[in-house]
C-alpha cells in the first residue's frame, strides 16, 4: 500500500471517528437538556422548529441561570410558607378569586427569597425552566387563569384549577435540595386537587 494510499485511509479514519464521537456528544447533550428542562425541552423545540436553536436557547438559560445566587430555605420558612399556603386554600371557599391571587403572590414571594428575580414573567419562566421545567407548565396555565380572572372571565372551577397548578410549582420550590421530585401531570394535579 503507497503511503498517500495509507494517508488517505488514515484521514478518513479520523474524520469517521470524530463525526461519530461529535454525535454522540450531540446525543448525550440532548437527552441531559431533555432531563433537565423535561417538557420546557419539547416546548422550545416546538417554538423554534429546529432541536438545534431550541438547544442553544436551553444552553443560554442554564449559563444564565448559573449567575444566580439561589438559596435553599431553612426548615422553618419552608413550614411557615406552608402554613401561609393552607390559609389561602382555605379563604378560596368564601374568595376564590382573591384567594388565587394571593397564591399567586405567595409563589412569587418564595421564589424571590429562593433568589429567583420576580420583575418579569417571562424571565422568571426562562430562570424557573432550569430547575423547575418539570412543574413550569402548572404556572403558565395558573398564570393564564388568573390573567381571565382579573378579566371576570373565570369560573370557580377554572380558579380551583389555578390554585391546583400555583401549588405544583408552589411545593416544586419548597422541595428539599436532593429530594426525589414526583412525577407531575395535569392528571396528578386533577387527583390530588380533590384533596384540597
Amino acid at each position: 500500500m503507497s503511503t498517500i494510499l495509507m494517508v488517505v485511509a488514515a484521514v478518513v479514519i479520523v474524520a469517521l471517528a470524530a463525526g461519530a464521537g461529535y454525535m454522540l456528544w450531540e446525543r448525550a447533550r440532548t437527552r441531559g437538556l431533555r432531563q433537565r428542562f423535561g417538557p420546557e425541552y419539547d416546548r422550545a423545540v416546538e417554538r423554534h422548529g429546529d432541536r438545534r436553536a431550541a438547544e442553544r436557547e436551553l444552553l443560554g438559560r442554564r449559563r444564565r441561570h448559573q449567575e444566580l445566587e439561589l438559596r435553599d430555605l431553612d426548615p422553618e420558612r419552608r413550614e411557615d410558607y406552608r402554613r401561609q399556603w393552607v390559609r389561602v386554600q382555605e379563604r378560596f371557599v368564601d374568595e376564590p378569586v382573591a384567594a388565587v391571587e394571593q397564591a399567586d403572590r405567595l409563589v412569587m414571594v418564595v421564589m424571590g427569597e429562593r433568589g429567583y428575580p420576580t420583575r418579569d414573567f417571562d424571565d422568571r419562566v426562562e430562570h424557573l425552566s432550569v430547575e423547575h421545567g418539570r412543574t413550569l407548565d402548572h404556572y403558565r396555565r395558573g398564570r393564564e387563569i388568573s390573567d381571565r380572572a382579573a378579566r371576570q372571565e373565570a369560573s370557580t372551577e377554572d380558579l380551583r384549577q389555578a390554585m391546583v397548578h400555583y401549588r405544583e410549582l408552589f411545593e416544586d420550590l419548597l422541595r428539599v435540595p436532593g429530594e426525589e421530585r414526583p412525577a407531575v401531570s395535569a392528571r396528578h394535579g386533577d387527583e390530588q386537587s380533590s384533596r384540597s
